[in-house]
C-alpha cells in the first residue's frame, strides 16, 4: 500500500533531478555537435549547436548546484545527500564545505570548473574550438552520467543528489507517513572536515583537475587535425595554469594536514596524495619537455604523450579515490557507491583515446633527424622531464598495489611505513631533478661553449657546498646522506636561478618566470627537507608513564607515552624551555577547546620572557574511534611550536555531548542517590556538614495541587549544617493523592543536595528520605603532545614564489602569443 509522506518537500528535488539529466543530454549533445564541427567546418550550424549544447549545460549544472545548496541550507533531510553530510548545528562556512564532501557533490564542483573554463574557451580559442570543446564535452558526458542515478537494465548508472532518504536507505521507520518528524538531524559534516580549509581546498584542487582537460584537448586536437606544431602554442599557458592551480590546491592540502588535522606533519605520503600530486608532476615534465620541443624540433612526441597522460591520471585518482578500492590504505578515500565500472570505462576511454591517437599519427609526428648536442638546454630538460616520468611510475606502481591484488588476486601488502620507503626512492629522485635543473640554468639553447659551462657551473657549485655545510652543521643533518645530498642540490639550484634571476632584472625579464618559479620550488623542497629531519617531539616523558588507564602504547605516532605529557589543570609542569600550564577549556559543541598556557622563564630573574596560549580542540565521536583532536600551532619565523590532544577527562567531553532535552531527567548531574528509613531528631552525615531530621509539617501546602478530602499533604523539616557552619533549611514534600503517593523535591544549592521525602512507614515508626549529592568536582586532566618544526616557512614561502613563478610565466605565453599574432610572419 502506497503511503502519503507528510512533510516532504518533492519539487526541488524533481526540478533537481530533470536538470541532472538535462545537463547529461545538453553535454552529449555538444559533444556530437562539436565532433562534426570539427569533421565539416565549412558547416558552420554544427558549431551553433555545439555552442547551444554547451550553454545548455551551463545551465544545468549551475541549477544543480543552486537547488543542491538550497536543500542542504533549508535541512530538508528527507534527501538522503542532506542528510548524510549536513546537519542544523553547522554554520554556513561549515554548510558549504558539506556541500562537497560526498561523491556528487565533489562530481558536481568538477562539471562546474569545466563549464567555467568552457566559457573561456567557448570565447578565446578561435580556430581551436570545436576540436577542444570536443574533448572537453566528452568529459562532461562522463561526469554528467556519475549524477544521473537511474537504473538501465538493472545496472545504476550515478548517484543522484536528489535521491530522497526513503529510497536510499530500509528502515520501519519509513512505513510511517510522518517519519521525518522522527529524524531530528542530520548525520553532519565529518570531524576532520570541519575546518576552513574545507572550504577552499577542494574547489581549489578540482579547478586544477578541471583545467587538465584543456592542454590533453589541445594536444589531442593536434593529432586529430595533424596540426601538430601549432597545438602547444595555445596549450601551453594552459598546461602552466593547470600546474600552478593544481599545485596550489595540493599545497593547501598539505597545509591543512599540517595546520588542522592530526597528521603531525605535512605530507604523509598518502594513496590519495600520492594519486593527485603524480599528474601534477607528469603536466611539468610535459611543460619542459614542450618547451624543449619548440627550441629544438626534439621531443615531439615525449611532450605529447606525457601532457595526456596527465589527463588520464586525474581520471585513475579518481577511480583510486572513489571505488573504495583503497580501502583502510588511505584516510581521504570516499566509501564507494557502485560507480566503479563507470570510472573504469571513464578511465580506459580516455587512455585508449590517447593511446590510438598517438599510434595512429606516429609516423607523421615532427621529429628532428639531427642529434642533441650534450651542451644544450634542451637536452637536459628533457632529461629532467624523463627523471620526473620514473618517480612517477615509482609512486604510481606503489600506490596502484591494491589494483594490482583486486586484478591478479595477488596478496602483496603496501610498505608497513610508507613515509621512509617513499622518502628513500623520491629523496634520490629529487636529488637528480634539482641538480639537473640547476645545472641547466648554465646552458643555453642549441649549443654552449663548454668551458664558460664548467666555469660558472663549478663556481656556483663551490658556492653552494659552503653553504650547504653551513646549513647542515647547524641543522645537524650530517648523519642522512640523502639528507646531504638533497640540501647541496636544493641550495645549488637556487643559486643558479638566483643567477638568471639577477639577469633578468638587468633587462633579459623573459627569464624571469621560470627562475622564480624554480627558486620557489627549490624552498619548498629545503623547507620540507628541513623540517622532517630536524622535527623534534619537545613533550619527552622521561617516565614513558601517562596516568590515564589504556593509553597508547610505545612507538605509536600519536599515543606513545614517551612522547606525551599529562596536564592537571592550574598545575604547571615545566617543558624544555617552556612552563606548560593547563589553565581549562571552553565548550562550543561537539567541540572542547582546551587553553594551555607557554611560558618562557628568565632562569636568573624568574620574571617571564614570553607568554602565549595554544587552544588545541577535540571531539568524542565513538564512529571515528574515540577523541578526534585537531591541533593549534604557534608560528615564529624560523619554527612552528604545534599541539595536539591526545587524551582528555571525560567530564568535559561529556559536556560537548548535548543530551537533548527530552531525555533530561534532572538529575544527570548528581550521583547515585542514598536512601535512609530515619526518625525525628536523627542526625547524618554528608561529604561537606551533617543535617537534622527537625520534625513534620502537617500544614504543609503544594503551589497549584488543592488539597482534597482525604489527601495527604506532609513536610519534612531538615536543618543542613555546612562545615563553614551555615545553615539551610529545607522541606521536602510527600503527598498522598487519590490513593497514588508522590514526592517533591527540595535543593541546597549552595552545597550541592537534594532531599526526596519518598516514603511514611508506619510499621516500623520510621520516614523514608533520598539524598542526592552532586560529585565532588575532578580535576580536570589533558594528555598532550607538542612537536617543534624548524625552518617549516620555507616550506610555504616556495609555495608562494612558486606560484607567482608560474603567473608571470602564464603571463609571458600570452603576451608572446599576442605579438606572434600581431607579427605572423
Amino acid at each position: 500500500m502506497d503511503v502519503n509522506y507528510v512533510g516532504e518537500h518533492l519539487l526541488p528535488g524533481k526540478i533537481g533531478q530533470f536538470f541532472v539529466i538535462l545537463s547529461f543530454g545538453a553535454a552529449l549533445f555538444s559533444l556530437i555537435s562539436y565532433f562534426f564541427a570539427t569533421r565539416e567546418p565549412e558547416v558552420k550550424s554544427w558549431k551553433t549547436l555545439g555552442r547551444i549544447g554547451f550553454w545548455l549545460n551551463l545551465i544545468s549544472v549551475v541549477a544543480i548546484g543552486t537547488i543542491l545548496f538550497y536543500l542542504i541550507y533549508n535541512h530538508y533531510f528527507e534527501y538522503h545527500y542532506v542528510w548524510a553530510h549536513s546537519s542544523k548545528s553547522l554554520p554556513t562556512h561549515y554548510i558549504i564545505s558539506s556541500f562537497w564532501e560526498g561523491q556528487e557533490g565533489s562530481f558536481w564542483l568538477w562539471m562546474f570548473w569545466q563549464v567555467v573554463l568552457g566559457i573561456i574557451l567557448v570565447f578565446k580559442a578561435k580556430n581551436w574550438e570545436a576540436p577542444v570543446m570536443t574533448f572537453v564535452m566528452l568529459c562532461q558526458v562522463f561526469l554528467g552520467s556519475m549524477l544521473i542515478g537511474v537504473e538501465v537494465f538493472g545496472s545504476r548508472i550515478g548517484s543522484s543528489p536528489f535521491i530522497l532518504l526513503r529510497d536510499a536507505m530500509q528502515g520501519p521507520v519509513f512505513s510511517r507517513p510522518d517519519y521525518l518528524n522522527m529524524i531530528g538531524d542530520g548525520r553532519g559534516l565529518n570531524p576532520l572536515l570541519q575546518n576552513y580549509w574545507m572550504v577552499i581546498h577542494p574547489p581549489t584542487l578540482f579547478l586544477g583537475f578541471a583545467s587538465m582537460i584543456v592542454p590533453f584537448a589541445y594536444a589531442a586536437s593536434g593529432l586529430w587535425l595533424k596540426r601538430y606544431k601549432d597545438w602547444m602554442k595555445p596549450g601551453l599557458p594552459w598546461a602552466l595554469f593547470a600546474v600552478m592551480i593544481l599545485g596550489a590546491g595540493i599545497i593547501m592540502g598539505s597545509f591543512w594536514a599540517y595546520e588542522a588535522l592530526n597528521f603531525g606533519g605535512f605530507w604523509a605520503w598518502d594513496p590519495v596524495e600520492n594519486v593527485s600530486i603524480i599528474p601534477w608532476l607528469t603536466l611539468i615534465a610535459a611543460v619542459h619537455v614542450m618547451l624543449a620541443y619548440r627550441n629544438s624540433g626534439h621531443g615531439f612526441f615525449t611532450a605529447t604523450f606525457l601532457t595526456m597522460i596527465s589527463f588520464v591520471l586525474v581520471i585513475y585518482a579518481s577511480y583510486l579515490t572513489r571505488s573504495g578500492i583503497l580501502g583502510e590504505t588511505s584516510v581521504h578515500s570516499f566509501t564507494s557507491l557502485g560507480m566503479s565500472g563507470q570510472l573504469i570505462i571513464f578511465n580506459l576511454t580516455f587512455l585508449v583515446l590517447m593511446i590510438v591517437m598517438l599510434i595512429w599519427r606516429n609516423k607523421e609526428m615532427p621529429s628532428s633527424k639531427q642529434e642533441e648536442d650534450i651542451y644544450s638546454r634542451e637536452f637536459w630538460m628533457f632529461i629532467g622531464g624523463l627523471v620526473l616520468t620514473v618517480a612517477c611510475i615509482q609512486m604510481i606502481a606503489t600506490t596502484s598495489i591494491p589494483v594490482f591484488n583486486t586484478l591478479f588476486g595477488t596478496k602483496v601488502a603496501p610498505p608497513v611505513d610508507p613515509i621512509p620507503h617513499y622518502n628513500k626512492w623520491q629523496g634520490a629522485f629529487a636529488v637528480v631533478i634539482m641538480l639537473v635543473t640547476a645545472f641547466t640554468q648554465f646552458l643555453k639553447y642549441k649549443k654552449t661553449n663548454p668551458k664558460k659551462f664548467w666555469v660558472s657551473t663549478f663556481a656556483s657549485f663551490l658556492f653552494a657546498a659552503i653553504l650547504s655545510a653551513i646549513i647542515v652543521y647547524f641543522t645537524k643533518t650530517y648523519t642522512n646522506v640523502m639528507y646531504i645530498l638533497l640540501t647541496l642540490t636544493c641550495i645549488f639550484c637556487l643559486l643558479a636561478n638566483l643567477r638568471v634571476l639577477g639577469d633578468a632584472l638587468k633587462g633579459k625579464w623573459r627569464l624571469a618566470g621560470s627562475a622564480v618559479a624554480h627558486i620557489g620550488f627549490a624552498l619548498l623542497l629545503l623547507g620540507a627537507l628541513i623540517a622532517a629531519a630536524t622535527n623534534e617531539v619537545i613533550s619527552i616523558n622521561e617516565s614513558r608513564y601517562i596516568q590515564v588507564q589504556n593509553f597508547g602504547q610505545e612507538g605509536d605516532k600519536f599515543s606513545d607515552p614517551g612522547e606525551n605529557l599529562f596536564l592537571t589543570e592550574g598545575e604547571p609542569k615545566q617543558m624544555g624551555d617552556y612552563r606548560i600550564t593547563y589553565v581549562g577549556d571552553s565548550v562550543a559543541p561537539p567541540n572542547v577547546y582546551y587553553k594551555i598556557l607557554y611560558e618562557r622563564i628568565d632562569e636568573e630573574t624568574g620574571n617571564i620572557r614570553e607568554s602565549f596560549m595554544l587552544r588545541p580542540f577535540a571531539q568524542h565521536n565513538p564512529e571515528m574511534g574515540g577523541l578526534i583532536g585537531t591541533p593549534d600551532t604557534r608560528h615564529y619565523l624560523t619554527h612552528d611550536i604545534y599541539t595536539l590532544i591526545t587524551a582528555a577527562a571525560a567530564e568535559s567531553q561529556v559536556q560537548a555531548e548535548n543530551i537533548p532535552s527530552e531525555e533530561q531527567t534532572g538529575y544527570e548531574d548528581y550521583d547515585e542517590p542514598a536512601t535512609y528509613q530515619v526518625s525525628i531528631g536523627d542526625t547524618l552525615r554528608y561529604r561537606n556538614g551533617f543535617y537534622v531530621i527537625e520534625g513534620i509539617n502537617r500544614e504543609a501546602t503544594l503551589n497549584n495541587i488543592p488539597k482534597g478530602e482525604g489527601d495527604i499533604i506532609v513536610g519534612l523539616k531538615i536543618k543542613v549544617v555546612a562545615s563553614d557552619e551555615k545553615e539551610y533549611n529545607v522541606e521536602p514534600i510527600f503527598l498522598i493523592k487519590d490513593g497514588h503517593s508522590y514526592d517533591f523535591n527540595k535543593d541546597v544549592t549552595e552545597q550541592g543536595l537534594r532531599f526526596r521525602f519518598t516514603n511514611i512507614l508506619p510499621k516500623e515508626d520510621k520516614l523514608e528520605i533520598m539524598l542526592y549529592q552532586k560529585p565532588l568536582p575532578e580535576k580536570k586532566w589533558v594528555v598532550f603532545k607538542a612537536i617543534k618544526f624548524p625552518y617549516i616557512n620555507f616550506f610555504w614561502a616556495g609555495t608562494i614564489i612558486m606560484t607567482i613563478g608560474f603567473i608571470m610565466a602564464i603571463y609571458r605565453r600570452l603576451k608572446d602569443a599576442k605579438i606572434s599574432k600581431q607579427n605572423p610572419a
